[in-house]
């Protein structure tokens, strides 16, 4: 679905639960309240795919405002710092990018889900604790500006930026990190997710329209465009719907196993000479 903005996902969740009828909701990464766009929605027996696409790379729109800090590295922090952006050029900005593109070490937002020793980094900064996070591994595979534009009388310069990056990149952070690499703080004024593994914002649902219309993705369907797939014979389907192991595939896996009828019948993984089930999923498949 298309997330709202200052909603959290955990009131997304709360509203879908009421539209589909069933408490078994969930979905495959938090959007910050402040940030639009595609949050992964899986209903009923489709929860069971969350974890697999949680994973997967991710594509969003951004605005990074260069000249100022805050607390939370986005627009919903208070300003902490900052200096005057008006002598940063194009140049200086397109150098900046590149440094933050390819695989690189990041430390996440204090402000951030992550737990430290059992709690939320976010609520250990609101108890006034000061928080440090380690650095982590993580690749943007594309960083590119379309835009710059000079705000509040030129003290601050505002950069449009799209991002394709792995699961686990903090877009504020690279929106901080580009302050501080050139010398003059930055936040994260906008942030929109366009894309979530296969799943992008063109097949995304508002929660009006699904209020209007719960229009779902049929379970069959998100299995194939997620994984790769094994076309079974009815044979094979039978086997692996009841727990039994049938010769290995082309594909090492997780890979969607299909019925001759078409239906989604487990996820595989080869083991050895054998394929065996991740996941098996009852006949009769419904929306995801």
């Amino acid at each position: 679905m298309d997330k709202p903005q200052g909603w959290t996902s955990h009131d997304v969740v709360g509203r879908m639960r009421r539209l589909a009828g069933t408490r078994k909701v969930g979905h495959a990464g938090t959007l910050d309240p402040m940030a639009t766009g595609v949050l992964v929605i899986g209903v009923n027996r489709a929860t069971r795919l969350l974890t697999y696409i949680v994973g997967t790379d991710k594509t969003y729109t951004a605005t990074i405002r260069l000249g100022q800090s805050t607390i939370t590295d986005d627009a919903e922090g208070e300003i902490t710092g900052g200096s005057i952006a008006a002598a940063i050029t194009p140049e200086d900005i397109s150098a900046g990018v590149r440094a933050l593109t390819g695989t690189i070490s990041q430390v996440p937002s204090s402000v951030s889900a992550i737990k430290v020793k059992g709690q939320r980094a976010y609520a250990r900064v609101r108890s006034g604790e000061d928080v440090q996070l380690e650095a982590r591994s993580v690749t943007v595979s594309r960083l590119e500006v379309h835009d710059i534009r000079r705000v509040n009388g030129g003290r601050q310069q505002d950069v449009d930026v799209t991002v394709e990056c792995s699961s686990g990149t903090y877009i504020r952070a690279l929106a901080r990190d580009l302050g501080t690499a050139l010398g003059v703080g930055g936040h994260l004024t906008a942030l929109r997710r366009t894309r979530v593994g296969p799943y992008t914002i063109e097949g995304a649902s508002t929660l009006d329209q699904l209020a209007e219309k719960l229009t779902l993705l049929e379970l069959d369907d998100a299995g194939r465009a997620l994984f790769p797939v094994r076309e079974l014979s009815a044979a094979e389907a039978d086997d692996v719907s009841h727990g039994r192991k049938i010769p290995a595939g082309q594909e090492a896996g997780p890979v969607a196993a299909f019925s001759p009828a078409g239906t989604l019948v487990a996820l595989l993984e080869n083991r050895g000479q054998d394929a065996r089930a991740l996941l098996v999923f009852a006949p009769g498949n419904g929306p995801a």
